[in-house]
């Protein structure tokens, strides 16, 4: 069967499939909720607080503070392993699954990221420029994040395989497969990401919103995730080097 509106091909069972019963489906729907709230939830939260209260309402950055995320982030991964455990499955069910070729495509994925991004960033900026006649002045994530401890290297190694298994493969597969649409799987990941992204006000948050769609394009087409977090693993290093 295919998403006829994206043309992806998919592979697995869909809810047209008789094996997969409404019983199972709300269960496995209620399954997505649970680690999207465990996983996320708090983020969000988080989020859009700062987007109402301004970057200065943040913590200041400290090793306990990216030891609590290791430790959350770490929790939610265990939890995904848990759901899809139940399942008989496990990451590599869900595309976390290497050859030597994933190392090209991660960093072809990272040159097209980018030229997402700034396209997304003119994008914006040409639109509030028209709508409010002035420039946006964007936050950044020296806001936020300025001078990281060393426990920041273990958490952004730790970051791409959290947000991108849980957020972007197996979000996205359930949802592909619950409803049978590659294009809602695609917007619910972006939405999802964007949503606790929102810290770096409507503009930054818009801005990165390309850099989303992008990388979950790319997952509904070849469902292997780790290109994927090869290529947010360059921007996490990236952005950590430039904090520094």
């Amino acid at each position: 069967m295919a998403d006829s509106s994206l043309g992806i091909p998919s592979t697995t069972p869909l809810p047209s499939d008789p094996k997969v019963s409404n019983s199972e489906k709300r269960r496995r729907w209620f399954e997505v909720c649970l680690v999207l709230l465990v996983a996320c939830g708090g983020y969000i939260v988080y989020a859009i607080f700062l987007l109402i209260k301004g970057p200065s309402a943040a913590p200041q950055s400290s090793n306990v503070r990216y030891v609590a995320g290791i430790v959350h982030q770490f929790s939610g991964l265990l939890l995904l392993y848990y759901v899809l455990s139940r399942r008989g499955l496990n990451f590599a069910s869900i595309g976390l699954r290497w050859r030597p070729s994933d190392l090209c495509v991660g960093w072809l994925l990272i040159g097209i990221s980018f030229a997402a991004y700034g396209l997304g960033s003119s994008v914006v900026q040409a639109f509030h420029f028209f709508t409010f006649g002035s420039v946006a002045t964007g936050l950044t994530g020296k806001d936020f994040f300025a001078h990281p401890p060393i426990t920041a290297i273990p958490y952004n190694f730790l970051n791409p395989f959290f947000e991108e298994l849980i957020v972007r493969a197996y979000l996205m597969t359930e949802t592909l497969e619950l409803t049978g649409s590659a294009t809602v799987a695609v917007i619910v990941s972006v939405l999802v990401q964007f949503s606790y992204h929102l810290y770096y006000g409507w503009i930054g948050a818009f801005s990165l919103l390309f850099l989303f769609v992008t990388s979950a394009l790319y997952y509904a087409y070849s469902r292997r995730a780790t290109p994927v977090v090869i290529a947010h693993a360059f921007f996490d290093l990236y952005a950590l080097i430039r904090l520094w």
